[in-house]
Parts: structure tokens; sequence; C-alpha cells
């Protein structure tokens, strides 16, 4: 495993997600494929949660067995699991709907591999992690208060983390030169920013909604 390289590519992801994905080019010259053939991301991604997780169980007073199922829940349904049907979307409708048409009989139809997909959530839920995971840990005691400003911020931060979670994904897709139309993974973008203004309205605090899912 490249770790060096594994934790360069997470901070470009949070700061300049274009040189991030700039890389994947090379990679496909020099490996003839566009996936990662390292699963140290997907491994570190893995226990980040889990941490994280579990400082989550300590703060808010779960015993060891819930909070070893919280964990693993975090990790294999939130993180794996979910991540897997969300690739598995992307996958079809990349090739289904989005792939170039090669109209040489010597040209070779190019599919997204489904591992590539995976990798983009990958890519994508890591900032999201940063900001749902880590950045809410530390603001809770402010996003839980039963108030007007609370609520904004919390909606402001979870608007922000799947905003750029769908960003991060048009860009995975966008820089594989036999798509087209992938401003289409833009699209979830626009029916968060159209529903912000209601949950501001309705005074929706989505840090309690989440964390009383969790920890009632």
């Amino acid at each position: 495993m490249d770790l060096e390289y594994t934790f360069w590519v997470m901070l470009q992801l949070c700061i300049s997600p274009k040189t991030a994905y700039r890389h994947t080019a090379y990679h496909k010259q020099t490996k003839n494929q566009w996936a990662r053939d390292d699963p140290a991301f997907v491994i570190i991604c893995c226990g980040l949660v889990a941490i994280a997780s579990s400082a989550y169980c300590i703060t808010f007073g779960h015993g060891f067995r819930r909070s070893l199922l919280t964990t693993l829940s975090a990790v294999l349904v939130d993180f794996l699991l979910i991540g897997a049907g969300i690739a598995t979307l992307g996958w079809f409708v990349a090739n289904r709907f989005l792939r170039k048409r090669s109209h040489s009989s010597q040209g070779a139809e190019q599919y997204v591999e489904w591992m590539y997909a995976f990798d983009v959530h990958c890519n994508s839920y890591f900032p999201l992690f940063i900001l749902l995971y880590v950045l809410q840990f530390f603001l809770s005691p402010l996003l839980l208060w039963r108030n007007f400003l609370s609520a904004s911020l919390s909606i402001a931060l979870y608007v922000v983390a799947f905003v750029y979670y769908h960003y991060l994904s048009f860009l995975g897709y966008n820089s594989l030169p036999f798509l087209e139309h992938t401003q289409v993974f833009l699209w979830p973008c626009g029916a968060l920013l159209l529903m912000l203004p209601f949950a501001v309205l309705f005074g929706f605090n989505p840090t309690r909604f989440t964390l009383g899912i969790y920890f009632n």
C-alpha cells in the first residue's frame, strides 16, 4: 500500500480536487485501468470512520456492545454498502446513457469500470467525512442547541458536504474522455439548494435528526 500517495490524494480532494483527478489519466497510462489497484484509500477510510464513530459513541454514552454495533454499521453500511449502491447507480447511468458512441469500426468501445465508480464514491466521501464526522463532532455542542442559529448552521454544514460530494462525483466521471453530459451528476446539487430555504424556514436541524437516529 502506498500510504504517502494515498494521503496526498486525500489532501488534494479537499483543497484541489481537479489535481487529484488529473492523476487518473496517468494511472490509465501506466496501469491500463482507470480504477486504483491499491486498497490503501478504502482501508484508511474504514479506519477513520471507525475511529470517528467510536468518538461519537464515547461522547454520547453508548455501552460497549451498542458502540461496537454502531461503529460496524457506520463502516459496513454507511460507507461500504450504501457506497456500493451509489457506485452501482453511477456505473449503470454512465455506461447506459453517457458513453460516447464510436462511429469507427476500428474504435473499441470503452466502459466505466465498476471499481472506478466505487473509487469515485470513496473520493467524494472523504471530504464529506471531514465535514459530517470530524467538524460536526467538534461543533456538536453548538449544533445541538434548540434555536434558529444552530439549525441554520447545521443545514449549511450538511448542504456544503453533500454538494461537494456530488461535485467530486461529477469531476470523477467528467475526467473519463469517453463520457459526455456528465453534468447529470450535478443535478442533486440543484435539488439540495431548492430544499435549503424550506429546511431553514421550518427550523429543521439535520445534526439533531442524524444523531437522534444513532443515539436517541
